[in-house]
């Protein structure tokens, strides 16, 4: 009798346990939602996911449909899910938002840094060079959170330029304000870490540039979207205080396709801006 009794009662704990694994099992919590993320750190960036739920951005333009070649305010109000202001803000890069302004098409971009002025609150006064659709690409951090980018498409008036094609180039040499840049990518292939190296020369006489200055506290950034502007990323160089005549960088490029990319950088005190587009494979 009393071995008939331990058997069951071990085979009652037995059934028990395994009726509580199963449960721990079946209730395990699921992976939380990313958060969009766009100002990523030295060596990469991120794409866009969805957007956190614990954070919203609303983009306010004056006129809400504003007119081609004309000072547009905009503020941007960032609020928690309870609709309170966010207060606190990490400063990245020297700024504590940056906000990323491109056309449809890709032809025109604009990197600024609208004014905090407390409250979740953040004004800027800009312009849009022709009608059209916009979008819009806040980075920023609330403070004990991560990097976070929210976007938003506008649609501007006007007469609209005919659509430029968004072609992949085969030589990556460009030349802008006297520089001659030339961008070295070791490889071009979708979720694989890319080397993307910028090598700057004095246009006209050949000669290295190496005395670039920190742009936003580091040698150079580089912005880069896909053709239809969903896949960004924000790219920061591996060195930050090197002075030319190379910056080195490194990303990640989430998806097979045609992307635009914008190198920006510093020298003797203005901002050049220098455009490539390249194809990624598989």
């Amino acid at each position: 009798m009393k071995k008939a009794a331990i058997a069951t009662l071990l085979g009652a704990a037995l059934l028990l346990s395994a009726c509580g694994q199963q449960g721990k099992e079946a209730s395990a919590p699921k992976e939380a939602p990313k958060e969009e993320a766009g100002h990523g750190n030295h060596g990469g960036g991120s794409s866009e996911a969805p957007k956190s739920a614990e954070v919203v951005t609303t983009f306010k333009l004056t006129p809400e449909k504003p007119q081609a070649r004309s000072d547009t305010p905009l503020t941007i109000q960032i609020t928690d899910k309870n609709n309170k202001p966010v207060e606190n803000f990490d400063i990245t890069h020297e700024k504590k938002l940056h906000l990323i302004v491109v056309s449809k098409d890709l032809s025109f971009f604009n990197h600024i840094h609208p004014d905090y002025k407390g409250g979740g609150r953040f004004d800027i006064t800009t312009q849009f060079p022709g009608g059209g659709d916009y979008k819009l690409i806040a980075d920023f951090v609330p403070t004990g959170q991560g990097t976070m980018t929210q976007t938003e498409w506008i649609s501007v008036q006007g007469d609209a330029p005919a659509a430029a094609a968004i072609e992949p180039e085969s030589t990556l040499v460009k030349t802008v304000d006297g520089k001659e840049v030339t961008l070295a990518i070791d490889h071009l292939m979708a979720g694989m870490d890319a080397n993307l190296t910028f090598t700057i020369r004095d246009a006209a006489s050949k000669q290295p540039v190496t005395n670039l200055q920190p742009y936003l506290g580091a040698v150079g950034h580089v912005v880069i979207l896909s053709a239809d502007a969903e896949q960004y990323l924000h790219v920061h160089p591996m060195e930050e205080k090197a002075s030319g005549p190379d910056a080195k960088f490194m990303t990640n490029f989430p998806k097979s396709g045609v992307y635009k990319l914008w190198g920006q950088f510093q020298h003797e005190g203005k901002v050049f801006t220098v455009p490539f587009v390249v194809k990624v494979a598989n």
